[in-house]
């Protein structure tokens, strides 16, 4: 397909095709990508196959090499291992006559949400050298979450407190509209106060927000501070996957995002209003 639309625009694309390195990341299944169970990529051998077939294209021009093995990884060793497949699969291909220019190795590399160690970039940096030292290859590198996850937090202001018979809950006016990992990951997101107050003793209590979900929760079953109506609470590492994932489900708004450089900030996308959420909707004729 890409050689056939190359063709009609009168150009030559260049292309990676990306390989399953069948690498376990060792991190949550949803993000895992590069076991032979994943839906991304193709096998070593099925590359090969169709690296040949694109050389054989007129519009084709063969450029690069692409894997990815997943995200949140707290261990080097997956990244060393994909490496050392990929490696042996450039020797495959260069044996037929094709010489790869680009390696693209994905990101991948985890950040610290709760208690995790995840390697530092010149560690992983330290990793690529000594496996690519002797490759020349140039070299791309997705680190996204790595670079913004930390940087970013979604606040959200205390509503109600509700005391069930087996629990407290702080309900809050964000939700999992606004950030999701929690309910599809149960992923761990820090909880603090953006006032910090006199210490008082943490309670245990779900953090729960407006939507008619069970699984609407940003934290659940976790000591946190004892959050009363009307104070901010920050939520934290939610500069990657937060407001990217985000989404109007119950006819809710996404929020303002605000950027901001030690005493400067400015808001750099405006909180949406109701009639966003309609926009572009007709009633049928029929109706």
């Amino acid at each position: 397909m890409i050689d056939q639309r190359a063709g009609l625009s009168g150009i030559k694309a260049p292309v990676a095709i990306r390989v399953n390195p069948d690498v376990d990341p060792k991190t949550h299944p949803y993000i895992s990508t590069g076991m032979k169970k994943n839906k991304f990529g193709i096998t070593a051998k099925a590359s090969i196959e169709a690296y040949k077939i694109a050389k054989s294209l007129k519009h084709i021009d063969i450029k690069g090499i692409d894997c990815h093995i997943g995200s949140q990884i707290t261990q080097l060793q997956p990244f060393a291992d994909a490496l050392e497949n990929v490696k042996t699969l450039i020797g495959t291909i260069k044996a037929i006559g094709i010489d790869i220019e680009y390696l693209d190795i994905g990101g991948g590399l985890g950040i610290t949400y709760d208690d995790e160690s995840p390697p530092l970039p010149d560690e992983y940096a330290k990793i690529i050298i000594n496996r690519l030292k002797d490759m020349d290859i140039k070299l791309i590198i997705e680190p996204g979450r790595a670079i913004v996850g930390n940087a970013g937090i979604l606040v959200t202001k205390t509503l109600y407190r509700k005391s069930g018979e087996n629990k407290e809950f702080i309900i809050v006016d964000a939700g999992m509209n606004d950030l999701l990992r929690p309910s599809i990951y149960n992923a761990f997101h820090a909880v603090n106060p953006v006032v910090k107050k006199n210490k008082e003793k943490p309670i245990k209590a779900d953090i729960v927000g407006p939507i008619c979900e069970s699984g609407d929760f940003l934290a659940a079953d976790r000591y946190v501070p004892d959050f009363k109506s009307g104070d901010l609470i920050a939520i934290m590492s939610a500069g990657a996957y937060g407001f990217t994932m985000s989404s109007n489900y119950c006819s809710r708004l996404k929020p303002a995002e605000v950027m901001v450089k030690e005493d400067d900030f400015q808001i750099i996308r405006q909180r949406q209003e109701y009639e966003e959420l309609v926009k572009g909707e007709s009633i049928p004729l029929f109706l």
